[in-house]
Order: C-alpha cells, then structure tokens, then sequence
C-alpha cells in the first residue's frame, strides 16, 4: 500500500528539506518553504535483467572478451545531418534576440514584471507567425473574450463589441482600422489551465506554436500543491518541454518574477527550457527592453528594443536615438558613451550632478550605471586627478534609464563628474570610450571598430579613445588618451581647464 511522505521545498531555490525552517539553509531566503506531499510505493519494483544481470555477472568475476555493443547511444557518424530553418517571427528585433529567428521544436520562458507587456508581445508575435503557422495560444490568466478585446486594440482580430449582458446594450466600441491582411489567418485561443487539457488539445490541434500564458496558473489535477508551487511549475515545464521535443512543437511560456526580478519558481524552470529572456523597462518609460540570459541556438547578452504605443508594440529601428539627449542644446554635466548590448551598439548620453553636501558622508546615487564602479571613478577622481570628492554629493544617470555597466562607459562617467563640478560643457560632438583604472589610466575595451562605426554613422566627429588601439578608417576624428586627465582637457578644449580648475571655489 502506497505510504505518504511528506517533505518541504523552497519556493525561491527547489531545494528539498526533511523538515520545516524559518530559513532556506540552501538559498538563506526566510519563510519559503513549501510542504509537499509524496506518494512512495511499498512494493519493491521487480527487476527486469538488466542491472542485476550486469551485478552478477561482475560478482561471479566474468569478464567479457568483447566490449559491451551499444542499444540506444550513436555516434556522431551515425546521427543524420538535418538544416533547421528558423522562423521569422515577424519582429526583426525577436529574432535578434533569439539568435536569427525562432527555431522549431524550442522552449523559450519570458519573464517581466507584471504590465510590463509580455502577453501584448506574444500576441502580435502570435498574429504575425499564425499568416503562415498554426498557433495556439492558451491563456489561464484571460478569459477568451479579454483577450479578443486586447486583440482588437492591438489589430490582431476583427472589430469587437463588448456587450453589457443586462441589457444587451453596446457600451463600449474597439472597432479601430484594422488591416485585413494583419487578421490572425490560423490563430487558436484556449481559455485552459488544466494541463491534462492543454496537452489534450496541443495532441488534437497540431500546432507548430504553442503560447502558455502562463505558467504559474497551469496545474497538473494529479499534485496535490497548488498551481504556483514549485512542484507545480517543476512538473507542467517538464511536462511540455517532453512535448515540445517529442512532436516538434515551439512552447513560447510566460513565467512570473519574484520582487528580485527572477523567474519566479525553482532554477530548474531555466535549465528545462532553451532560451531564457527577460522583458525590462521602466513603468514611466515607453521603450521596452527584451534581454536574452540563456540561449541555445545563439549568442547571450543580446537586446532588441521595443517601444509601447498605442495599438501596442513597436519596433526602435535606431535605438541610439532614443537614448541620445538633444546635442543641439548642451547642458554641463553630460558626456556621450558608446556601450555595447552583445553586437548592438548604443550611444547613451551620460549625466552628472556634483554639488557640496552637507551631511558628514557624501551621498552617491546612480541610475543606469553600476554603483560600485562609480563609487571607484570617484575615488579615482580623487586621488589621481584631485577633486574633492569626499566632500561632494555625486548623481549620475543615464538617458532614457538604459543600464549601462560595462566598463567602457567609465572614461564617460568620470568626464561627466567633472564637467558638472566646474559647470564646464562638454564638447557635444565627442564620444568617449574606455575603462578607467584605479592607476588613473584609460585602458582598452573590445569591439571599439563596432562602437566607432555607430559614433561616426549619428555624425559625431571626435573620439577620445584609450592609447594603443587599432581604430578603423572612418569619417572621425581620433585622439588616443592614456591617463583621465589627458582625456579631460581633451573632452573640455574651449575653456583651457588646468590644474588650478580642479581646485574647489571658496565657497564650496
């Protein structure tokens, strides 16, 4: 007779425990474990010749002449060559993401913050693909007529009405203009979050694509957690991921985030899928940010940038426009930097406030940029070029709210910090590229031929760049630097900063 067994799981990490703690003794993180309960059969399972075969074989000391011949395992002369053709998903900044297109038979988990535009993305994702693929599209956080409504905004399904059931009375009307060619051609909705169901109807429907909307509200009748839990969201993953692989079927799964902003759920739900991307941006922002972690068919690290509009998402064609401030009115206090997302170039405009504090610790804030290496910028502005840092306030942010913490923006942070201490402009025609040691050198970065190509394409005519480089022939102008204060005389030439500058005024 089948016993139960009961043990706990952390909802943050998966690890199991024989018992309850207040804490996580694998990730530390405090009231997170989970009772689950398990069906331990009682009855010992008979052996079928393999293994005990093999045990008695090298118990009675047998050696075989001839090595053992391989059942299942392949070579690799012996596995067939097959061209996968990606897909075009129909958004050329997706399929950079994805590494050049959707491949079939993959598993890709979306993770975002809630509003942040996951399910708007999948389902113009979903319209484009279903004009030449069957695509199902479950949802079990939606009702089918939420999400016609959202479809209807979004120019994916035909005008809607919405129909108040009192008195049958028209109240609210969606009919926008609307493509005829743009209307989802084979584009299923599936209001579901049995999976029992799910896999039921991917088995009768044959799709090539299969949206799951998402993940966390999907339960398997035979657990006894609930939809959610790790066992749960362990179980529905594998589930279809056997699928996915078994009848060539795409899974494009949408999983919730933990106030860190992980996939919420074990780590196993990221080592279960192919790719892992996540969907960034600011609540207050209209760009959106889609940002691969892990990826099987391609590279990691890569961004595709999407605008919110009206009728949904859009694609940012140059994005280095987007985070550009306007160079036709300078402000003190901001520098131009070339950072690269993966093979993506981007022009950010960097901005500085310096001011005196008045409290016993200077404050340090900085948006976009990584703390950490703007609290060493200061500290090197302090000790090699000589600015009072210690007794200044420091804010640095970048346009648009683009994180930008390589280290090739460094030489533009610390040019920024000393632009806005002595309110000097910076020449608004100049990009600045290079890591800033804590010796007071400007040191090398990679793809500099990449970074130099964008500044020269948006019109800039001077590069302050780090020493010994080998730069390409471009319409530029460039001026090696090998320590911070040979590049700030070079960022600010007009107004002959020296030394006596760098010293703070009499009533700072």
């Amino acid at each position: 007779m089948a016993k139960p067994k009961t043990f706990f799981t952390c909802n943050e990490c998966g690890a199991e425990s024989p018992q309850w703690f207040g804490k996580c003794p694998a990730c530390g993180t405090y009231n997170s474990l989970e009772e689950q309960i398990s069906i331990q059969s009682s009855v010992d399972v008979p052996s079928r010749g393999g293994v005990s075969s093999w045990q008695s074989a090298q118990g009675n000391g047998k050696s075989h002449a001839k090595p053992a011949k391989a059942r299942a395992s392949l070579t690799f002369d012996q596995i067939t060559d097959r061209q996968i053709a990606r897909w075009e998903s129909g958004y050329e900044e997706l399929d950079r993401v994805l590494g050049g297109g959707v491949v079939p038979g993959s598993m890709v988990l979306i993770g975002g913050d809630p509003g942040i535009g996951k399910s708007t993305l999948l389902l113009q994702v979903s319209n484009q693909l279903a004009q030449k693929y069957r695509i199902l599209y479950v949802t079990g956080e939606e009702s089918g007529q939420q999400v016609k409504l959202r479809a209807s905004r979004l120019g994916v399904s035909k005008p809607l009405s919405v129909v108040n059931e009192e008195n049958v009375k028209v109240v609210v009307d969606t009919t926008l203009p609307i493509d005829p060619d743009s209307i989802g051609a084979d584009l299923y909705v599936l209001p579901e979050t049995d999976l029992e169901e799910i896999l039921r109807e991917i088995d009768s429907l044959k799709p090539n694509v299969a949206v799951i909307d998402s993940i966390q509200t999907v339960f398997f009748p035979a657990l006894t957690s609930a939809p959610g839990s790790v066992a749960q969201v362990r179980e529905c993953t594998a589930a279809l991921m056997k699928v996915a692989k078994h009848e060539d079927v795409t899974m494009l799964i949408v999983g919730h985030v933990t106030k860190e902003g992980a996939i919420a759920g074990p780590k196993v739900l990221e080592h279960l899928v192919d790719t892992v991307l996540y969907f960034e941006g600011d609540r207050f922002a209209s760009h959106r940010l889609l940002r691969t972690v892990k990826n099987r068919f391609g590279a990691t690290h890569e961004i595709g940038i999407f605008e919110m509009v009206t009728d949904g998402l859009r694609e940012v064609s140059n994005p280095s426009e987007l985070f550009l401030g306007n160079r036709d009115d300078p402000a003190p206090g901001t520098a131009i930097v070339v950072a690269c997302e993966g093979t993506r170039p981007i022009v950010v405009e960097l901005q500085a406030l310096v001011s005196p504090t008045s409290y016993p610790s200077p404050r340090r804030a900085g948006t976009g940029v990584d703390y950490n290496r703007l609290v060493q910028i200061l500290a090197v502005l302090e000790k090699r070029v000589g600015i009072p840092m210690s007794k200044l306030d420091s804010y640095v942010a970048s346009a648009g709210g683009l994180n930008v913490e390589e280290p090739a923006v460094d030489l533009g942070i610390a040019i920024a910090i000393v632009a806005s201490f002595r309110d000097r402009i910076v020449d608004p025609g100049t990009v600045l590229i290079g890591e800033v040691g804590l010796g007071g050198q400007v040191r090398s970065v990679s793809q500099m031929e990449l970074r130099l190509k964008e500044a020269a394409k948006l019109g800039f005519k001077r590069a302050i760049v780090p020493k010994g480089t080998k730069f390409p022939d471009l319409n530029i102008e460039i001026l090696p630097v090998s320590k911070v204060i040979d590049a700030i005389i070079a960022a600010i030439p007009h107004q002959e900063l020296t030394a006596d500058d760098l010293e703070p005024d009499e009533d700072e």
